[in-house]
């Protein structure tokens, strides 16, 4: 049977929809995606550089409060509006996680929440 536990962290933006900001099954957590938000005014920052590591610094608050950190990302997906930006989110990506780097995926979307430019959601594997 496995053990399902909601993951919540106030060091993260707060779920601003019906979902948790991540849930453990067992040893895997399932992050939700997070943009640009500051946690601690819920207003999205400015420019895309400083979204992208936003949106990095939300993921790790939330891989913490779970008990792991971003070296347990096993799999990341991240959504732009501009994939011209993919060189910032690989920059960024060098210093929040280390080899070997997560399986990611990269989308171009119309458009995201709040205007956000940049999203990122991912799975984290936990060893016991």
């Amino acid at each position: 049977m496995s053990n399902k536990t909601v993951i919540q962290t106030p060091d993260a933006p707060a779920a601003i929809g019906t979902y948790s900001q991540a849930v453990r099954v067992d040893n895997t957590v399932y992050l939700s995606g997070q943009i640009g938000l500051d946690p601690n005014t819920m207003q999205m920052v400015e420019g895309i550089e400083a979204q992208i590591h936003r949106v990095f610094q939300n993921l790790r608050a939330v891989a913490d409060a779970a008990g792991g950190s971003m070296n347990d990302v096993v799999k990341l997906n991240i959504f732009l509006t501009d994939l011209a930006h993919f060189a910032k989110v690989n920059e960024a990506m060098a210093t929040y996680f280390h080899q070997p780097y997560p399986a990611r995926a990269a989308v171009g979307v119309a458009s995201l929440p709040r205007n956000a430019l940049v999203e990122a959601d991912g799975v984290m594997f936990i060893q016991e």
